[in-house]
This record gives C-alpha cells, sequence and structure tokens, in this order.
C-alpha cells in the first residue's frame, strides 16, 4: 500500500464522569479500549501521530448551532462542553496547520440534536459537530463544509441544523430508517426551499458489507463532493455500521472503514457511535488513524473477521447500485427542482413531531422559511414541548441577504413575551444571539 505519510492530530476525552447509566453502551469504555489499542500498537511514538488535549466549548459556541431551551447551560455538562471543545481543537489543530487531519475520539455524541433542543435524543444533548463547524465559519472564514455522516442511524440532528443551508452540504449514509432510529433520512429528504441538493440522504437495506459502502462513496459521496467542491470536508466518524455491533444490523468491517477513510480523506473526523466495544472499536478506530496519517492498515483485522459470513446479497447489491442512481440523477437535477417544489410560493411551511427519546420530551414544532434566490431564507421557528416550555426563534443564515435580514429584524422587534416563555434571535451572519 503506498500512501503518502500525513500527520495526524488525536484528541481523547472518554467522558469519565458521564454516563446515562452504568449499562448503557454510550459509556468511557467505548473510548477506554480505543486507547489501550492506540498504545500498545505504539501508534503515539510515530512521529507523524500526535496527541492533543481537548480544550472547552463556551456557550457561545454552543449558541451559534443552537437554540436551547430554555438555555444552554440547562442542557449541558461539562462533559459536553470539552467534547465539542475536542471537536473545536481538531478544526483548530488542521486549520492553523499544525497538522494535515485530526481526529477528535470523544464523548457524549452529537449527531441527533438539532437546531431546537430541550433536552437529550439518540445519547445526544448538543450538535458537537456543528458547533465546530460555527466555530470554523466565525474564527477562519471558511465559507463551504461537507459533513459526511458513516453512523449506522441518520444523522437527523445535523440535517436539521443545516436544512436551510446551501453552503454545507450534509450527506448521511446510514441503516434504513424503515428498520432503525431514527426511522428518518430517505433520498427524498433533499433539503430546505433554498438549498435543495445541499442534504443527501443515502439509507442502505440491514446486511450491507464492505462492498456497498464502497460503491456508494465511489458512486455518490466522492461524485458529489467533487461537483459541491467544499473547503473542509468532516466524517462524522460513527461505528456501529460494524457486522458485531449490539444495536444495528450492518456488516462492515474495521478494513472497510480504513479504506472508506483513505478514499474519502476527511480534513476532521469526529467520532459518533459505536457500541460493540471490545470486537469493533479498537480495529476500528486504529484502522481509522492509520488511514488518515497515510499508514498501512492492511493488518488491521478483527480476530473473528470472516468475509464470507458478512458477505451482501446480489439483492443488496442490485438495490443499492439502483438507488445510487437514482441519487445522482436527483443530484443532478437539483437545480430544477425549486420551480417545481416550490412553484411560486413567498413562504415554506413544515411541521415536525420530535420525541427526545433519552429524556422521554415530546416537541412539537413548525418551520417557515422565506424563498429566497439570493441566500438560505430568513427561517421562523415555533416550538412547544410538553414539558410546557414554548419557544419562539429567528434565525438569520451564515450569508443573509438585506430583504430576509430587514424581514428577519422586523419579526424579532414585533414579538413580545404573551404566550411564549421566551425568543431567541440568532444571527449566523453577525454572530449576535439575543434572547427575550
Amino acid at each position: 500500500m503506498k500512501n503518502k505519510t500525513r500527520k495526524t492530530g488525536l484528541i481523547f476525552f472518554p467522558a469519565f464522569d458521564w454516563a446515562i447509566s452504568e449499562t448503557h453502551p454510550e459509556r468511557e469504555e467505548r473510548l477506554l479500549y480505543t486507547q489501550d489499542q492506540v498504545l500498545e500498537e505504539g501508534l503515539l511514538d510515530l512521529d507523524n501521530i500526535r496527541e492533543f488535549k481537548p480544550g472547552i466549548a463556551t456557550y457561545e459556541d454552543i449558541n451559534r448551532a443552537h437554540i436551547c431551551v430554555p438555555d444552554a447551560q440547562s442542557i449541558t455538562t461539562q462533559s459536553h462542553l470539552i467534547s465539542a471543545g475536542g471537536a473545536i481543537t481538531a478544526a483548530q489543530k488542521v486549520l492553523t496547520k499544525e497538522v494535515d487531519n485530526a481526529f477528535a475520539l470523544v464523548r457524549p455524541p452529537g449527531h441527533h440534536a438539532m437546531l431546537v433542543a430541550h433536552g437529550a435524543r439518540g445519547f445526544c444533548n448538543i450538535n458537537i459537530e456543528a458547533v465546530m463547524i460555527e466555530y470554523i465559519r466565525k474564527n477562519f472564514g471558511i465559507k463551504k463544509i461537507a459533513v459526511v455522516d458513516t453512523d449506522c442511524h441518520h444523522g437527523d440532528g445535523t440535517q436539521d441544523i443545516y436544512w436551510n443551508d446551501p453552503d454545507v452540504l450534509c450527506i448521511s449514509m446510514h441503516q434504513d430508517g424503515h428498520t432503525l432510529y431514527p426511522d428518518t433520512g430517505f433520498i427524498n429528504d433533499f433539503g430546505g426551499p433554498n438549498a435543495l441538493g445541499a442534504t443527501i440522504n443515502i439509507p442502505l437495506p440491514p446486511k450491507t458489507s464492505d462492498e456497498g459502502f464502497l460503491h456508494v462513496l465511489d458512486h455518490v459521496i466522492l461524485p458529489i463532493l467533487d461537483d459541491f467542491r467544499p473547503e473542509i470536508i468532516i466524517n462524522s466518524a460513527g461505528q456501529d455500521n460494524h457486522y458485531s455491533d449490539p444495536i444495528t444490523d450492518m456488516c462492515f468491517s474495521a478494513h472497510g472503514y480504513a479504506l472508506l477513510n483513505e478514499k474519502l480523506a476527511p480534513h476532521i473526523a469526529v467520532l459518533e457511535g459505536g457500541y460493540s466495544i471490545e470486537k469493533a472499536l479498537p480495529y476500528v478506530n486504529v484502522g481509522i488513524i492509520l488511514a488518515m496519517a497515510g499508514l498501512d492498515y492492511s493488518a488491521v483485522r478483527e480476530p473473528d473477521y470472516d468475509p464470507d459470513k458478512i458477505r451482501q446479497s446480489m439483492d443488496i447489491t442490485r438495490f443499492i447500485e439502483s438507488e445510487s442512481q437514482e441519487i445522482i440523477l436527483m443530484w443532478n437535477d437539483r437545480y430544477n427542482m425549486k420551480a417545481k417544489i416550490v412553484g411560486s410560493a413567498g413562504y415554506v411551511r413544515r411541521s415536525k413531531s420530535i420525541y427526545y427519546d433519552t429524556d422521554g420530551i415530546r416537541e412539537k414544532q413548525m418551520e417557515t422559511v422565506r424563498v429566497c434566490n439570493d441566500c438560505g431564507g430568513l427561517v421562523m421557528i415555533e416550538s412547544a414541548a410538553d414539558t410546557g416550555k414554548k419557544i419562539f426563534a429567528v434565525i438569520l443564515p451564515g450569508t443573509c441577504c438585506p430583504e430576509c435580514r430587514r424581514n428577519g429584524e422586523m419579526f424579532f422587534e414585533r414579538l413580545s413575551g404573551g404566550q411564549y416563555n421566551h425568543i431567541y434571535f440568532q444571527d449566523r451572519e453577525k454572530d449576535v444571539f439575543i434572547v427575550k
């Protein structure tokens, strides 16, 4: 294997003081076994692999990505701030050219945390990738960013945060939502009215193996990335597609994960799910680290690896090939879709029912987006949860046209308490966050 050696940064944070329960699959052992394997393999003794300590995200960092109800302090712990801070540290080290790429092996995870956050869902309180992305935009002036989510569960939170943002491409390949939480992520979920094509979903059948994942990478993800031309690529590196994972039903291997990362070549990887603590995570993570560092990963194999046992059926292969073609056709037609879908409407509305399975909260939400040809559009959200909290949020996009700004500022000024506990104003372009 003739790879080009790269400087790779590693950021570990096992979150010793945070767990949903002692026996919950999302617990600190997820990273402790990986740390042991990294040390045992001597990876930190290599000149081109360096470990960095995680920083601590601020509440201001969180407020750039979220509308937290009632505030960021109420739904986070110190561990969440350090987990998000670890992702930010990875970005800092890459963008200041201290390393070529970086892998934030941190927890708690984040990709199920949505734009409005009333609590925890899918083990996630805040979306650590989104917090990192908004930090990157504010501090480094990078505009076009791609997130490739390889977790087995649909990255519904990241999708929700960037649904109306044409400058953040969110690609999620995952086990079909008809068969797995969070029951979303279908190919027709293609982005908001001003950002059609900036959301790409690739639902895969249960029992998809290396062949299927790598086909999607080669025939869908890489061609779309080539067209989109992001300035930076982020991998939401969930590892629960592994054949031994206890809560999913896929057949990806450690070697497949490594090859995927070699081909994808992300600038930053951030750990998401993965709950086969001993049988998968140490091998998958070592494979990813070696691939990112441009080192030989051909010897990375799980002790029980048997390609014949995890090989996908021909029916799965044919389905994935057909679905890949359909997604590419949609991508190529994205500029014509707006007229077909939106028509002459001035505003587009969508209602959502959201269940916070970790905290047992139910939320009803109405999102209204101004149809705009010049930016992602003014977004207004009315949200009510069965906790009794009812809020309204006005959100201006990262690149905001004068008309959307004028309308958004006018709406916010006119809104008053009354029926709402809080009214929020999030201006992503000017980095302003106001609550009244």
